[in-house]
């Protein structure tokens, strides 16, 4: 086999991986196929998979904990009143961001050029932000909705709790306050609203600190830790950083044959 085609044949089955592009390709794709509101203006998260595979669990656990603590999302293994089983408990779990394995996360899109640390590495997942979301689609009150800048929005107090938004979505971003959340925060933060029994709940990009200038809690909760070696890279689409990114290094995204134009990047390349 000549070295072109094989060049040829690695890249082909990189593609196979429904990625969003390779190289200059795929920030033309992610500029191109926004909705209203989409293209250039709208914000994007570039994961870098090698990286965040490299970072220890409580390294990472941290930008877990920063989203969870300002966002007063509960932590139900120490919620003070009686538990369900464990198992129960962990579909009760209430999470804004979590890890999944690797084909849990990229079903349909494991292939033997990906690296094997990668193909057994757990993945951060979140709400994608989508640019076509069928959870806003189906919620019948409005209480989810999209940003012209492309975050997916979540109003809990004008949420009915009937849950069609949870069956809509297609990467299992959203959670449900079966039980009163309350006895789950060590601590309330005054700076975002506590929830009920009862309503949805999600990622939202951590909209409030964008509008103020401060970056997502996850995001800077590793920049603060790792500088430059973080794994997270986010910004509008045309920010140099996140188009570098998206420019340079091969990129995957969760479920893209779907068509909602996830707009959370996994860079494996």
């Amino acid at each position: 086999m000549t070295a072109s085609r094989r060049d040829f044949l690695t890249t082909a089955g990189l593609a196979a991986l429904g990625g969003a592009g390779l190289g200059a390709a795929g920030l033309r794709l992610a500029l191109a196929q926004g909705a209203p509101g989409g293209g250039a203006g709208r914000y994007a998260l570039v994961v870098d998979l090698p990286r965040w595979v490299e970072l220890a669990p409580a390294i990472r656990q941290r930008c877990f904990d920063a989203c969870h603590r300002v966002h007063n999302v509960p932590d139900l293994s120490s919620d003070r009143s009686p538990l369900p089983p464990a198992e129960r408990r962990e579909r009760q779990a209430v999470r804004w961001i979590r890890e999944v394995g690797f084909e849990a996360a990229f079903a349909g899109q494991y292939h033997a050029q990906l690296a094997a640390a990668l193909r057994d590495a757990a993945v951060p997942v979140l709400c994608n932000h989508c640019d076509r979301p069928p959870c806003v689609r189906v919620c019948p009150t409005g209480a989810t909705w999209r940003r012209e800048d492309g975050a997916v929005m979540m109003d809990m107090h004008r949420c009915i709790g009937c849950r069609y938004c949870i069956i809509a979505c297609p990467y299992g971003a959203r959670s449900f306050n079966f039980r009163d959340p309350l006895p789950g925060l060590a601590s309330v933060d005054p700076g975002f609203p506590t929830r009920t029994r009862g309503v949805v709940e999600k990622c939202s990009f951590c909209v409030e600190r964008l509008d103020v200038g401060g970056t997502p809690a996850c995001v800077e909760a590793l920049g603060a830790e790792l500088g430059d070696r973080s794994p997270f890279t986010f910004g509008r689409l045309d920010d140099p950083r996140v188009a570098g990114v998206l420019t340079e290094r091969f990129t995957i995204r969760r479920r893209p044959e779907l068509g909602t134009a996830p707009h959370v990047f996994y860079a494996v390349g």
